[in-house]
């Protein structure tokens, strides 16, 4: 089933929200499932990993298949936590729509935040379902206010509902003729965006119910209005009208199942028994067993050999993917997440979410088990890129990328459950960047020793803060011609891993003003060598200087503790608005430096008795303070040495 009956929709939200839990009562309301699983006692179907059944949060994204009402969903259960944001980034751009779940004891959060900026900038069709309306402090206006003050104002309620907090709720649908004041806030919303309705709406006319919901469905599934409803999902309330909602307000699945074949990878596995498997969308086509696929950067083709798709709980072998599914696919060979795979045109793009802050060394339990711990990490690296995973030969050391400290948590549990290895890792360190502090013109003739000939000039310009790596070409295809300034292009992202200072270099503008190449002597590897002695020389010529990682906080304490937590705040270079107190509870926002955040959510926890709350977000680099000096090892010869740095790029040392 396929076509207009199909739709992937995400469901996501900040940790301990409900996500895992509404997504096991849709599961069962659909009866996909006969008994709906546990995230307490660990049999929620979408938590396969040990540790998420003994932890009871959600580490990788899972993904499950369910029929309503004559149409198929696949539906994705994404982290929640901001340490496993890469999960949600590779997962996102797959998607036809999303569930955003808000706790309507907790509101908005930090990540939910992050996770709604994501889907608004991919302009993703979204629903939001508020949660835990039983709970004690459930505030549904409070709640309502914030989605709308820091989310979004076209939010809007398709229910009611009563005894919000409590045991006695009572929920009723905009059409529940107890209620005929409802469907104001609905007309209000759509009066904006309809000019005909707007017309009424100023006439002070009314207009059924059912009528200003079937007006409100195309705007929702254009991602300019957004649904919102209520409900218990650990109870199951709200649950089948949310299925509904999604049959209604988000929309299907497109592509052409018969033009040529173009899907999008966005998750690594590796099975005991049917090895490496990939999770693929098909945008365009259709996917079959034995079809050979173009992969990225690769000369030979990946075959596929099986492909899977989704249950609940369980998967079944199909001959093929028609284009809008997803399903899970062997053969693929070394393709990995965040791939276009077949034909790349017109594949919709990802938004960045998750920004590795840390460093850490994983450290074997003996020097014996250093190359089962290696291997390990390689398969951990291949299911979650963002870890990037660095050998460093000359020290014998294995370092990875983390975004928190309970990532760490998790591989060490990874690491025990799956491969039997008790590492440990050292205390994690930050990852600063470096950028250029002057303008300055890099040059390079790499004509010796032959055969090999590149001549390479580069004008390395300061770039805004966070604006990354932004490069352009003003060379003559006569000089140099574009296969040759293709590889220059792409050896770019390699050369600045590590600047002068051994971090990755960012914020720049890059133009390649001159160039030769040689009609006999000339080979692509020649400017893949000679482009890092080119910038590295512009490097040089105009310094670097330090940029740390930032985060954007927010905080909650009792009252009494203002004093101290503002003195914290000063100690760790924070910046923050002006505080301010209700109801006994002293709340502040602002910047701190990700070096000292990584334990203090414990210490304000001690300060507070337990009662203190603290969140934080990826904020961006800011230059570092000069007395900060820190600098990574090179982990490869450095382009400055001339001489060595050949060799090795040769493969001569």
């Amino acid at each position: 089933m396929s076509g207009p009956t199909l739709r992937n929709i995400g469901i996501l939200a900040h940790v301990d929200a409900g996500k895992t839990t509404l997504t096991e009562r849709l599961l069962h309301a659909s009866g996909a499932l006969r008994i709906p699983g546990s995230v307490d006692a660990g049999t929620a179907c979408t938590d396969d990993l040990e540790v998420e059944r003994r932890r009871g949060i959600s580490v990788r994204a899972a993904l499950a298949s369910f029929e309503w009402r004559g149409h198929r969903f696949n539906l994705v259960d994404t982290p929640g936590h901001g340490d496993f944001a890469g999960e949600v980034e590779r997962t996102l751009s797959v998607l036809d729509g999303a569930v955003l779940v808000v706790s309507a004891a907790e509101g908005v959060q930090a990540q939910t935040e992050v996770l709604w900026e994501a889907l608004a900038a991919l302009g993703l069709p979204t629903l939001f379902f508020l949660n835990k309306v039983d709970r004690v402090g459930a505030d549904l206006p409070g709640v309502l206010g914030q989605i709308r003050r820091l989310l979004t104002p076209r939010a809007v309620p398709l229910q009611t509902l009563a005894g919000a907090g409590t045991d006695r709720l009572l929920l009723r649908d905009l059409s529940d003729p107890g209620d005929p004041e409802a469907a104001a806030g609905l007309f209000e919303a759509l009066a904006d965006l309809d000019e005909d309705l707007m017309e009424a709406y100023l006439e002070g006319r009314t207009l059924p119910p059912e009528e200003l919901l079937r007006r409100a469905e195309p705007h929702a599934r254009r991602g300019h209005l957004f649904p919102l409803l209520f409900g218990a999902a650990l109870d199951g309330l709200g649950v089948e009208p949310l299925l509904d909602g999604l049959v209604r307000f988000l929309p299907p699945a497109g592509g052409d199942p018969e033009a040529p074949t173009s899907a999008r990878a966005f998750k690594v596995v590796h099975d005991p028994a049917l090895g490496r498997g990939v999770y693929v969308r098909v945008h365009r086509g259709t996917l079959r067993t034995r079809d050979a696929l173009p992969l990225p950067g690769r000369e030979e083709p990946g075959k596929v050999t099986r492909i899977r798709r989704a249950g609940a709980g369980r998967w079944e072998d199909v001959p093929a993917l028609e284009a809008g599914d997803l399903g899970l696919v062997f053969g693929l060979g070394e393709a990995r997440a965040g791939d276009a795979l077949g034909d790349p045109e017109g594949l919709p793009g990802g938004v960045p979410l998750a920004e590795p802050l840390f460093s850490v060394r994983a450290v074997p339990p003996t020097p014996e088990d250093a190359p089962r711990l290696l291997a390990a990490l390689r398969v951990l690296s291949d299911e979650d890129p963002h870890l990037g995973l660095v050998l460093d030969r000359e020290r014998q050391e294995m370092h990875l990328r983390i975004l928190g400290p309970l990532q760490v948590e998790i591989l060490t549990a990874l690491l025990s459950d799956r491969f039997g290895l008790a590492a440990t890792f050292e205390k994690p360190a930050t990852l600063y960047k470096e950028t250029l502090q002057e303008a300055a013109e890099g040059y390079v003739e790499y004509t010796l020793p032959k055969p090999c000939w590149a001549v390479l000039r580069f004008l390395v310009e300061p770039g805004e803060r966070g604006s990354g790596v932004v490069y352009r070409s003003r060379v003559s295809t006569d000089d140099v011609k574009l296969k040759y300034q293709r590889e220059v292009e792409r050896t770019l992202p390699a050369a600045l891993e590590q600047g002068l200072l051994g971090w990755e270099v960012t914020d720049l503008r890059i133009t390649l003003l001159e160039g030769e190449d040689h009609e006999v002597h000339s080979r692509p590897t020649d400017f893949a060598i000679a482009t890092p002695m080119g910038i590295f020389d512009a490097l040089q010529k105009g310094g670097t200087r330090l940029l740390e990682p930032v985060l954007r906080f927010a905080l909650a304490a009792p009252e009494e503790a203002a004093g101290a937590v503002l003195g914290d705040l000063l100690r760790m270079r924070g910046t923050f608005d002006a505080p301010r107190v209700e109801e006994g509870v002293f709340r502040v926002e602002g910047t701190l430096p990700a070096e000292p955040c990584g334990d203090y959510a414990v210490r304000l926890g001690s300060l507070t008795g337990g009662r203190g709350r603290f969140s934080t977000r990826f904020a961006g680099y800011r230059d570092c303070p000069e007395e900060i000096r820190a600098e990574a090892p090179r982990r490869s010869v450095s382009p400055l040495d001339r001489a060595r740095y050949i060799l090795a790029a040769r493969g001569a040392l």
